[in-house]
């Protein structure tokens, strides 16, 4: 992927030098031009594959202030040179910045700061910031990862990868073990444990979650293609809760919080669509919140740990959920 970089900024830096720098549109060449002279950075299996590279990097030296169209509507476009002939460690830091300027306009709409960070954090081509400059902190207590078999991950990686078939030892939480064949859609990494979602044998629906760490072993089945799961989405199966064993049903969640926990949810909201209100002077919190979020454990138990900073006030099931969990912990700490 290195290579492949040093290639695309070679090829740019190439093209920019070949614009010049004056105004007559006759002196200023268009696509056609330009593919006829860097042939050779453009050749690909179809012309207009290499039409559509050099498009690209036109729209990215633009992008970057490199170069402009002089006759911008016309038809074919016509480019000239906006600056004196390329430093490449300076065209190499306006593509990078341009490229992180691209995945931050990606992200931010998204609320996927998360993908951004990665990104960051793996970015083997351009503008990349290490882990002694960015960290991804959870904000609850990290627990120790599940002991895995590394022939049982390699063989998971393996058939999501060539997507083929698994045949599985497995053995459920009551330590009963059973054969299975599982046709893999996708792997998602959950707290300390990684899990797969898959079909059993020749199941239709639903896609159902097997922890990897109680996988005995695995192989993959080189000759069975594994089914697609019809309708499956890895985000929205995200997005519904189903990842912390949710039915992807949605509730209407009203509550009352204070303290830190105010300030939190009016900064960072449970979910898109959030309405919040302040409450009556005379109350004992601060605010009252509305939101559609996924039922799931997992919102459980942020309710549990919100402690006394937080009130369910709907739904009535999960109030008096909350409410049962509240009375036993309280009964754990007699006075």
């Amino acid at each position: 992927m290195v290579a492949t970089h040093q290639i695309r900024l070679a090829r740019l830096k190439r093209l920019e030098t070949l614009l010049p720098r004056g105004w007559t549109p006759g002196d200023c060449p268009d696509g056609a031009r330009l593919l006829e002279s860097l042939g050779d950075a453009y050749a690909g299996p179809k012309p207009t594959a290499g039409r559509r590279k050099l498009q690209r990097d036109l729209e990215a030296l633009v992008k970057t202030g490199r170069i402009e169209a002089v006759n911008p509507g016309g038809k074919p476009l016509r480019y000239r040179r906006l600056t004196d002939a390329p430093d490449e460690d300076q065209a190499i830091w306006e593509y990078n910045l341009q490229s992180m300027r691209d995945l931050v306009a990606e992200a931010l709409p998204q609320h996927q700061l998360d993908r951004l960070w990665q990104r960051l954090l793996n970015n083997a081509e351009g503008l990349r910031l290490d882990e002694g400059r960015l960290r991804i902190v959870p904000d609850t207590l990290r627990l120790q990862p599940a002991a895995l078999s590394a022939q049982v991950l390699e063989a998971v990686i393996e058939a999501l990868a060539q997507r083929r078939a698994l045949q599985v030892l497995y053995q459920n939480a009551e330590e009963e073990r059973s054969d299975a064949c599982l046709h893999p859609q996708a792997l998602v990494q959950r707290g300390p444990i990684p899990y797969l979602f898959a079909l059993k044998n020749d199941e239709e629906e639903p896609v159902r979650l097997y922890a990897l760490h109680r996988m005995i072993r695995a192989e993959v089945l080189t000759q069975t293609p594994a089914r697609e799961a019809v309708g499956f989405d890895l985000d929205q199966t995200i997005a519904n809760g189903q990842v912390d064993f949710g039915r992807g049903e949605q509730i209407d969640l009203e509550l009352r919080a204070r303290g830190y926990l105010a300030t939190v949810l009016i900064d960072c909201p449970l979910a898109a669509g959030q309405d919040w209100e302040e409450e009556l002077p005379d109350s004992d919190f601060d605010i009252r919140v509305w939101a559609q979020v996924p039922q799931t454990g997992q919102l459980l138990r942020w309710l549990l740990g919100a402690g006394a900073n937080v009130e369910v006030v709907a739904p009535p099931d999960l109030r008096r959920v909350v409410a049962v969990q509240a009375a036993k912990v309280a009964a754990l700490y007699p006075e």
